[in-house]
């Protein structure tokens, strides 16, 4: 008996000319990635917040240095994208302190 999970191939060497060409297929990877951030976001509450925020900060700063002006982020400018990861660290820093926000709810 032949175990299940191993496909048989009958493709020619990959060399050959008449080798049909792998299809690509999606890896939904960012998509787990921003599962983990917002289950993060969601049990740490404002450090989270603030720690990622700052080290968005961190690396955006490192690359304006190094010469990018635009990011694919929505915002575009790296400016602007220092804006906004800026507020969001404040925000983090200002709910730990005062203690406000949506975890106030348990």
């Amino acid at each position: 008996m032949t175990d299940p999970r191993i496909v048989p191939t009958d493709l020619p060497p990959s060399g050959s000319a008449s080798a049909p060409q792998a299809a690509e297929v999606f890896d939904p990877l960012r998509l787990c990635i921003f599962a983990t951030v917002a289950l993060l976001g969601w049990l740490l509450g404002p450090i989270a917040l603030a720690f990622f925020a700052g080290l968005g900060v961190v690396g955006y700063t490192k690359a304006r240095r190094a010469g990018l002006l635009t990011s694919k982020c929505l915002l575009g400018d790296t400016r602007l994208v220092l804006a906004y990861l800026g507020a969001l660290v404040v925000l983090g820093a200002a709910a730990l302190v005062v203690g406000f926000g949506p975890w106030r709810l348990w």
